[in-house]
């Protein structure tokens, strides 16, 4: 997938580890503060006794400043850390000048959905993050919600400069994308309703070029298309009438995958007898955010895997075989 491929390591590391410090540093859920904006928010005040002494005030708007500087002052760190790194170990070819690649037409366009899904959800992250720094709620939506799009988008100069690809202008639609689907719900909802979500399972593809498609597990779950899926997932409760008996943390999900694919094309693939297809899913899903429990650490733990659809039946669709009914797919 280009960039995204060869990169995605390194980024789905610096991703997962935003996402956890905003879990790690904030107090217990999103936020108090994000109660008042979202009705259907489960966070409930704390009601003190009355007999209980009222502590003594802290100094909440210098708390909130060096909240601010932790989480700049280390995104940028890693950030910097990350782009140093690519520079001066992936990137050690031949440079040329910044010149454009369509890849539009290459992997069935699941290479697209993978930088949507990952601008979306580093937008996430960093919007929550911004909120538990104490930035106002307009703010935190506006600066936070192309945090996914900043990130991901300056790595297209440095294909741009590799002879072998170039900088895609369909990456950077496909960041964007992911970016602004994250800020439209913000501005409407204030939350996620509609969640895109990635899942993987192991495909007999991998061999035949395990140079690109990986040779290890961990290589074929970020390089072999054949096994990923894309969802999205919908709160159907969060778009019903209060008090509606619907369970949040039950979702319907529509996925979208492909397989028969070794090579980048499907002309390089029909030459080796390969006929790349379009797979379509409808499934359910467990959104972990809406399991009810009283563990912050869990609460923190499902907000991570969020990201993930879990493993559940579905009904496929494609254009080769037609309807198929799976037990259980991931």
């Amino acid at each position: 997938m280009k960039l995204f491929i060869r990169l995605l390591t390194q980024l789905r590391q610096w991703h997962t580890a935003g996402l956890a410090a905003a879990l790690l540093l904030a107090p217990l859920a999103p936020g108090a503060a994000q109660a008042i904006a979202r009705p259907d928010s489960a966070v409930t005040p704390a009601v003190l006794p009355a007999a209980t002494p009222t502590p003594a005030p802290i100094d909440s708007a210098a708390w909130r400043k060096r909240r601010l500087r932790l989480l700049v002052g280390g995104s940028a760190l890693s950030y910097g850390v990350i782009y140093t790194s690519l520079t001066t170990s992936w990137y050690t070819g031949e440079r040329v000048p910044l010149h454009w690649f369509n890849d539009l037409p290459q992997w069935q366009q699941l290479d697209k959905c993978g930088h949507f899904w990952g601008a979306f959800q580093e937008s996430r992250g960093a919007v929550d993050m911004l909120r538990w720094a104490g930035l106002s709620e307009k703010k935190a939506i506006w600066y936070g919600s192309f945090v996914g799009f900043v990130i991901q988008s300056p790595l297209e100069l440095l294909d741009g400069r590799d002879p072998a690809y170039g900088a895609s202008a369909t990456d950077l639609a496909a960041n964007f994308l992911g970016s602004a689907g994250l800020l439209a719900q913000q501005l409407a909802w204030h939350d996620v309703r509609i969640m895109p979500k990635w899942s993987f399972h192991l495909t007999s593809y991998a061999r035949q070029r395990p140079n690109v498609l990986g040779k290890s597990v961990p290589e074929r779950l970020l390089k072999d298309y054949n096994g990923q899926t894309y969802w999205l997932c919908t709160d159907v409760g969060a778009f019903l009438k209060p008090g509606n008996r619907w369970p949040r943390w039950l979702q319907p999900a529509v996925g979208y995958g492909g397989e028969d694919m070794v090579y980048n094309d499907d002309g390089t693939n029909a030459a080796a007898g390969l006929r790349p297809y379009r797979q379509y899913y409808l499934s359910l899903d467990v959104d972990l955010r809406r399991i009810p429990t009283r563990s912050v650490f869990l609460k923190r733990v499902f907000y991570v895997l969020s990201i993930f659809h879990l493993p559940a039946p579905a009904l496929e669709y494609n254009g080769r075989n037609g309807f198929s009914f799976h037990g259980l797919y991931q």
